[in-house]
């Protein structure tokens, strides 16, 4: 009898054990085959055939549509480039050149994926659409109150996610390594 209980209480832990180390891999985000640079993390793999068992889990808990590896890859920053995870309270400048892409997209988001609410109803910028300076370089102000320029309001939230979406990029897809491109610097200016 002593062995069987034993037995049970040891099953019972390592259950809970693997249980606890897999709801913590899913609620964080964490995955295999992470592309870091400065700020920016992506998965390529999450959009592919190799994706790995926890990115899989992770898209199904999330609904989350990654986008395709011939499509581009997405870049996620919690953190500024010295990381100090962001607080909409604070300021933040996204500057620098754009990665080499066709097209790009950056967007706001709150920790659970859902755009931020705001009064003037803007989420992000396109490569399209963002304002840059002569030799190519832009910055980007994310901010809860109006800044001059290129401005992304925070509507004053505890924290948010930036997404940085790459479409027809080299970046992550033959040589999954940093050397491809530069990435835009995110610094935060103040905080009150």
């Amino acid at each position: 009898m002593r062995l069987f209980l034993g037995s049970c209480f040891t099953l019972l832990l390592a259950a809970a054990i693997g249980l606890g180390a897999t709801w913590l891999t899913l609620t964080r985000g964490i995955a295999f085959g992470a592309l870091t640079i400065g700020a920016w993390t992506a998965w390529p793999r999450s959009g592919s055939v190799e994706i790995d068992p926890y990115a899989r889990a992770t898209i199904a808990r999330t609904g989350e549509l990654p986008v395709g590896t011939g499509d581009g890859v997405a870049f996620y920053a919690r953190s500024d480039d010295a990381g100090k995870p962001f607080d909409g309270r604070c300021s933040f400048t996204v500057s620098g050149l754009s990665p080499a892409a066709r097209f790009w997209t950056l967007t706001l988001y709150d920790p659970e994926g859902r755009l931020v609410a705001n009064a003037t109803d803007r989420h992000g910028f396109t490569s399209a659409e963002v304002v840059r300076e002569a030799d190519g370089r832009f910055t980007i102000n994310i901010a809860p109150r109006a800044r001059p320029g290129n401005w992304l309001p925070t509507g004053g939230i505890e924290q948010f996610v930036l997404v940085w979406r790459l479409y027809d990029t080299p970046i992550g897809v033959a040589t999954r390594t940093t050397k491809e491109g530069p990435m835009p610097a995110v610094v935060e200016k103040s905080c009150s």
